[in-house]
């Protein structure tokens, strides 16, 4: 899966933050920390982690991923990552 999408709503200092939908990489949101939450009146799920994005893309990065694009909508902001083959520390050899 070499594309991820992360947001964040209102506020960018402290999160949650959003970063994968009900079909993203169960290993990768495990690794970072997210649980998979479907909110009032939402009709989809989504993986939401408590920390700030700032810690989400750290965290990204060193998995090899790079952000391609970055957007407001609203008071969302919404990076686009890419990375043609992650590093998967949770897989062993």
């Amino acid at each position: 899966m070499p594309y991820l999408l992360v947001s964040t709503q209102i506020r960018l200092e402290n999160g949650p933050t959003i970063c994968g939908d009900e079909w993203s990489d169960k290993k990768l949101m495990e690794y970072l920390g997210a649980t998979l939450q479907t909110l009032s009146g939402n009709n989809f799920s989504e993986y939401r982690v408590a920390q700030p994005p700032r810690v989400v893309l750290n965290k990204l990065e060193g998995l090899g991923y790079r952000v391609i694009s970055m957007g407001g909508v609203g008071q969302s902001c919404i990076w686009t990552m890419y990375c043609e083959s992650p590093k998967e520390p949770w897989k062993t050899v």
